[in-house]
């Protein structure tokens, strides 16, 4: 017999049966030896096998057992769920990697520059627009520019969670960015105003499709542990493009035109879909139960999602246009929109129910608060306190980097216990940024306050929005990702129009003047009474206020 110079696997390291059963024949030795001894010393018998193998199988099956337990401990075998487990396939050199990991390196890099490329485009695209719009004769219809955008969006979103939960986030991925970039060559190619408008209406269509997948490519590439990380890093990549997105398309604008803008920016969604794509295939691809037949499509909730959008539109457009008439499509609007929000929502979302309900409600109470707050914040510095727009729109500017703040601190392993704290936290600081703002109406009152109120409250809307994405994320089987990413994003963006046309009306009414979507003023908003703005901050503050008590409910019961 060759005897081989390096140990084998199995002799390294034997399962746990063989190492059971060699401690249990050892065991069993010494304990026949010493009832021997015993029965010499006493002059019995000790030929006898059945005075000691009870108590030697005992102590053989205690030891199988406590082998077997700590080698399931080892492999993940033990009962419990997959995320109570040690993630042994994301460990190197005995740590654990992160989202920069060799495993997840592309993946990550690939779409958090996907988000960053929609971020700077959500914010350079605002500077281009009312350039864009004065060239192509097309003032009237420059609102529709930014709800065409969010219609389509609400009905891409839909359609993203039924593809990703059938088919894996990968199809629905590499459609919304290729419709995201045809809508962007669209407007900047456009030679008169409704091609613009039809423009943003695809390149809508591709940003809902992208932001679901997004959150399903999460719930599936990533193991728990990282998923608040990941959440944070898609914050994170909101602060530059916050700052220098205004800047750079301003000067874009200025030096070469407003076409520039559009066109430039599909040119940059091929890196991080060279790199995202592969990776998601590997990682992500495919319905989530593989050997599950795949569902068709529900053609109930397309129904419902082409409801909610066509609705938002109606709504969008009453409450921009402040006359008796427009309360037919006021009416129409609220009729298609209501029961459509309601069918696609989780049950009981409307009356706060407790766990998940509750997560979708808050997003969209956060967000759209928020959001019709933040629109009012630069019009109001320069008409009542005489800012030029450039410095109005920077003292928001660190906003950008204490929301990522807020989104890294609910990423930190230390604060999971606490994320329903950190929740409701957050939602005071934002309601009382929110109630602060107005207080620069007063001349005593230094301008700088609101950068300082705004700071904090970005940093509750980064515990906020990235503590929503995680506890949706947590509360989801892996086949229902998709829907119920979708419902967030749908909470997040109807909140968003019915809450800034809410705000923009209550404006006009008190003599606030046309504004269009844009923080763009007519001339007669020079003359906006101080009540105007306040109709809108405080009313959202309560709104605020009252998101505080949805968070006190994201636990269930039983949770």
């Amino acid at each position: 017999m060759t005897v081989p110079l390096e140990p084998s696997d199995a002799d390294v390291a034997p399962r746990p049966a063989t190492a059971a059963g060699a401690f249990a024949d050892d065991t069993r030795d010494q304990r026949d030896h010493k009832r021997d001894q015993r029965d010499d010393e006493r002059g019995g018998r000790h030929d006898d096998p059945q005075a000691a193998e009870p108590a030697a199988e005992q102590v053989a099956a205690q030891v199988a057992e406590q082998v077997t337990a700590r080698g399931a401990e080892q492999d993940g075998s033990h009962h419990g769920s997959h995320d109570d487990r040690p993630d042994l396939r994301h460990q190197h050199h005995g740590k654990q990697s992160g989202v920069l990991g060799r495993e997840h390196r592309a993946l990550s890099i690939g779409i958090v520059a996907v988000v960053f490329l929609i971020a700077f485009e959500a914010t350079a695209v605002g500077t281009a627009m009312p350039v864009a719009a004065r060239e192509l004769h097309g003032i009237p219809l420059y609102a529709f520019a930014f709800s065409a955008y969010f219609t389509t969006s609400l009905f891409g979103m839909v359609v993203s969670g039924q593809w990703a939960d059938r088919k894996g986030p990968l199809g629905a991925l590499a459609g919304g960015m290729s419709a995201f970039a045809a809508g962007l060559m669209l407007s900047g190619t456009a030679g008169v105003m409704w091609v613009f408008v039809l423009g943003r209406a695809v390149q809508g269509l591709g940003g809902g499709l992208v932001i679901v997948a997004l959150y399903v490519v999460v719930s599936r590439a990533y193991p728990r542990r990282l998923q608040p990380a990941i959440m944070a890093a898609f914050a994170a990549s909101w602060v530059i493009p916050s700052v220098v997105g205004p800047l750079a398309a301003g000067t874009v604008t200025e030096q070469l035109g407003w076409r520039w803008v559009f066109i430039g920016i599909p040119a940059l969604v091929v890196v991080p879909l060279a790199l995202a794509l592969p990776a998601i295939r590997r990682t992500a691809a495919g319905p989530a139960d593989p050997s599950a037949p795949v569902a068709a499509f529900d053609r109930r909730r397309i129904r419902l999602a082409l409801g909610i959008s066509i609705g938002a539109g109606f709504l969008q457009y009453a409450g921009q246009d402040l006359r008796w008439l427009s309360l037919l499509p006021a009416a129409l609007g609220a009729a298609l929109l209501v029961p459509s929000a309601l069918g696609l929502l989780p049950r009981g979302t409307y009356r706060a129910a407790r766990g998940l309900p509750s997560v979708v409600l808050l997003r969209g109470v956060a967000a759209g608060s928020f959001i019709a707050a933040e629109s009012f914040v630069p019009l109001m510095l320069v008409t009542q306190r005489g800012l030029s727009p450039t410095m109005a729109g920077l003292s928001l500017a660190v906003g950008g980097a204490t929301w990522a703040l807020g989104s890294y601190v609910q990423s930190r392993p230390q604060t999971e216990p606490y994320r329903e704290r950190l929740v409701v936290l957050g939602m005071l600081l934002v309601a009382a940024a929110i109630a602060t703002a107005p207080s620069v109406l007063i001349e005593a009152v230094p301008v700088w306050t609101v950068g300082v109120a705004w700071g904090f409250g970005c940093f509750g809307m980064g515990l906020v929005i990235g503590s929503t994405s995680v506890l949706l994320l947590k509360l989801s089987a892996p086949e229902e990702a998709g829907a119920n990413s979708a419902a967030l994003q749908i909470s997040d963006a109807l909140s968003n129009v019915l809450l800034l046309a809410a705000g923009g009306a209550a404006f006009a009414a008190l003599g606030g003047g046309a504004v269009g979507a844009g923080h763009a003023a007519t001339d007669g908003a020079s003359g906006t009474h101080p009540a105007a703005f306040a109709a809108v901050f405080l009313p959202m503050a309560g709104v605020a206020l009252a998101g505080a008590w949805v968070a006190t409910r994201l636990k269930t019961k039983t949770g």
